[in-house]
């Protein structure tokens, strides 16, 4: 057996010179900096100095009732066939998950269909469906009945109801399906093994883990709905697009030419709703992530906090270990 010999630091033997390190230039970053820099300079350039835009006009209708009404109109499309989206897009992917054939190919049929045809088609054909259905009568053969013209029950807010909720319910429902197959299939054996029924283990036990993968794209489907609502101006529904297509092709706007400056009013107005249904979709995702990561990531004023008042630079390194003079052996 080698003997290896003890290792010896003569009294007042100076420390090893720190490591000096160099940084690694990037001159490729630096080159995409300045041409990004450069383009977005040359587009807020030429959207201060173009008078084209009409800047004026455009705060001039911003806030105007008609453009708020139909603000209010959007919102409502949105939240409500949002609603109509989620509750019949979770039966249908349980119907689609369901070990009855019959349960679950009716589900697969009402997916193939609604997302196998454009959204806009099916709002028209809503809108005009009074052509295959002049009446809607619910009642017993030979018996009593409930009888109602079908223009009545489906206006242009029912159809637009209608068109977007029904479509958005078949892409909800393969977002939820998603979701309830990433669960271990293992949680749902050992809820079975204590007795627990399907709907049970659905709502108590694999919806609530599902929510971590659901609400991502859920918030995705909203943020689109808002912008798809647009659709509905086709069918003559005064939401914010068609507000502003009302304003800019009314008596008192023609050869005006403010078709540019009412559609930069309703982008505005469509970027901040998109941007507080942003920060309300990473607000949610983070309180589904509690559990599933060790560090919830910082909030968005948390990170702004941290780079506008922290100044000082990272705390230095630790310095390296020494040997006291006359100790033989090293450290122990």
């Amino acid at each position: 057996m080698d003997v290896v010999p003890p290792m010896v630091v003569e009294p007042g033997a100076g420390r090893p010179s720190a490591i000096k390190a160099v940084p690694i230039r990037h001159p490729g970053r630096w080159v995409a900096t300045l041409v990004v820099l450069a383009i977005a300079g040359g587009l807020v350039y030429s959207l201060l100095t173009t008078d084209r835009y009409h800047w004026d006009v455009v705060g001039q209708y911003f806030t105007s009732r008609r453009v708020l009404d139909g603000l209010v109109e959007t919102l409502k499309l949105t939240a409500i066939a949002m609603a109509i989206g989620v509750s019949l897009g979770i039966v249908l992917a349980v119907m689609r998950l369901s070990p009855n054939p019959v349960v679950a190919g009716m589900s697969w049929l009402y997916i193939w269909f609604f997302r196998g045809t454009p959204v806009l088609v099916q709002l028209l054909f809503w809108y005009f469906v009074s052509a295959l259905y002049p009446s809607f009568i619910i009642g017993i053969p030979h018996g009593p009945a409930f009888s109602r013209s079908t223009n009545e029950l489906i206006t242009g807010f029912m159809a637009a109801i209608l068109g977007l909720g029904l479509n958005e319910a078949a892409y909800m429902a393969e977002i939820v399906r998603a979701g309830i197959i990433s669960v271990e299939h293992g949680q749902t054996e050992a809820a079975q093994a204590l007795g627990m029924k399907r709907l049970q283990i659905m709502r108590r036990i694999v919806l609530p883990q599902a929510m971590r993968v659901i609400i991502p794209p859920t918030g995705n489907e909203t943020i689109s709905m808002l912008k798809t609502s647009s659709l509905v101006s086709v069918i003559a529904y005064t939401e914010l697009l068609y507000s502003v297509q009302l304003i800019y092709s009314g008596p008192s706007s023609v050869g005006a030419f403010l078709q540019i400056p009412l559609l930069i009013v309703a982008s505005l107005w469509y970027l901040i709703v998109t941007s507080v249904l942003t920060v309300g979709q990473y607000y949610l995702e983070r309180r589904f992530a509690r559990g599933a990561v060790r560090g919830l990531p910082p909030t968005p004023l948390q990170r702004l906090r941290r780079y506008l008042f922290t100044f000082h630079a990272p705390p230095p390194a630790p310095p390296p270990p020494t040997i006291p003079p006359g100790r033989v052996g090293g450290p122990r």
